[in-house]
């Protein structure tokens, strides 16, 4: 089986099949550090003085950097390894995922019904209309995307998507492939003492990996975690039954959630926003100030805004754009973070934004001191998904 999938929806891959795994693992480590590190290499000391000579003056923005490098050979290379390789990353998982579809969803409906270990619930909605930006993409080339559904109570999709985190991630996500959230609430929890919530939501929640650690962090709190696609919450709740965490896991679109006035404490989500359009962000963003209690937070992990970081940076993000079926991906980094919470109708004094250092890599107690200073710059570790990674988070308060 994929190694940081230990809950009771684990899949059971034969040795090939492991192997195949690491293998993908071992590759996208090689072109997410060593390869990108040649491509940064070229661009420095052919790409750059080459443009410098030609328009006298350096790059300013990211397309401008993107446009001069991608006839480079290099970038071709390194294009190509990192597309087919993203695809690997699902093969290598789905042949496991397939030959054990009807057990999965079986085994999801004995979690889902079961209050032994935790006493969560889940709730699908066959009449929910799937947002386009979902039911026409195949996000990260991951083929049915989050929605699709071969049997009824499937499982599938949250099935490839767990197991091929777990591939993608090469270990920097943690056992549980939860670091950005374990990272970002440990830094919260301690940066907040004082503040105690009571009713914590998950905007698209996937397979509940962002969900479950609120609930460590608050044990009081119940935590509810929501997605359009079926297949996720279902596996979600099972998962989070099987780790005897009670959550609740409903299928709602976080555009009108359906959700009473001010019922929430703490709305937040991971790496949501990116695959959403522009439009999509401030409905969501309206509708969580609804959501919010008077003294609540809405709070957002996710990837740097460009101004944050430097033309290069913003090219090597911008990547996913163009060639990982994540459209809105840059239009997202585009938008200025603390203006999209002012339209929301947040007071621009109650917005904040953090970079918190990656619990899984530099340990916790490299959080902890993250917590006593408000560090924002970027560098070219925040948001990346390569060694020394640190997270991205902004949010705010409402009044």
């Amino acid at each position: 089986m994929t190694e940081n999938v230990d809950h009771d929806l684990k899949v059971s891959y034969t040795r090939d099949e492991t192997a195949r795994q690491h293998f993908v693992s071992g590759m996208r480590s090689y072109i997410l550090n060593h390869l990108a590190g040649n491509l940064r290499t070229v661009y420095a000391k052919k790409v750059e003085p080459a443009f410098k000579n030609k328009n006298k003056r350096a790059p300013k923005t990211a397309p401008e950097i993107h446009k001069a490098l991608k006839d480079e050979t290099v970038f071709k290379f390194y294009s190509a390894l990192r597309c087919n390789t993203q695809e690997m990353v699902w093969r290598s998982v789905i042949p496991g995922v397939e030959r054990e579809v009807d057990e999965l969803a079986m085994r999801a409906k004995v979690l889902n019904q079961s209050d032994e270990k935790a006493k969560g619930t889940v709730r699908t909605d066959p009449k929910l209309q799937i947002p386009r930006n979902v039911s026409e993409l195949d996000v990260h080339l991951m083929p049915g995307g989050y929605h699709e559904e071969r049997v009824a109570g499937d499982v599938s999709q949250g099935a490839i998507y767990d197991n091929g985190l777990s591939v993608f991630a090469m270990g920097l996500l943690g056992p549980r492939m939860d670091d950005i959230t374990q990272s970002v609430s440990t830094f919260f929890a301690k940066r907040y003492p004082d503040f105690k919530p009571r009713r914590i939501l998950d905007l698209g929640c996937s397979i509940g990996h962002s969900s479950l650690p609120w609930k460590e962090r608050y044990p009081e709190a119940e935590v509810f975690g929501i997605d359009v696609g079926a297949p996720l919450v279902r596996y979600a709740h099972a998962r989070a039954q099987s780790y005897g965490v009670t959550a609740h896991f409903e299928q709602k679109d976080a555009e009108n959630t359906g959700f009473a006035d001010e019922s929430f404490d703490v709305i937040y989500s991971c790496m949501f926003l990116h695959e959403v359009p522009k439009r999509g962000i401030r409905n969501i963003f309206k509708e969580a100030r609804r959501l919010l209690k008077p003294g609540g937070v809405m709070l957002h992990y996710e990837l740097p805004p460009n101004k944050m970081l430097t033309a290069y940076d913003g090219f090597y993000l911008d990547w996913d754009s163009f060639y990982n079926k994540e459209p809105y991906y840059k239009p997202f980094r585009d938008m200025d973070p603390e203006e999209e919470c002012k339209v929301a109708g947040f007071k621009t004094s109650k917005f904040f934004q953090y970079v918190v250092p990656s619990m899984s890599f530099y340990g916790e107690k490299a959080v902890t001191e993250a917590v006593s200073h408000t560090k924002t710059e970027g560098d070219s570790n925040v948001g990346r998904f390569a060694d020394g990674v640190r997270w991205y988070t902004f949010g705010a308060w409402k009044q």
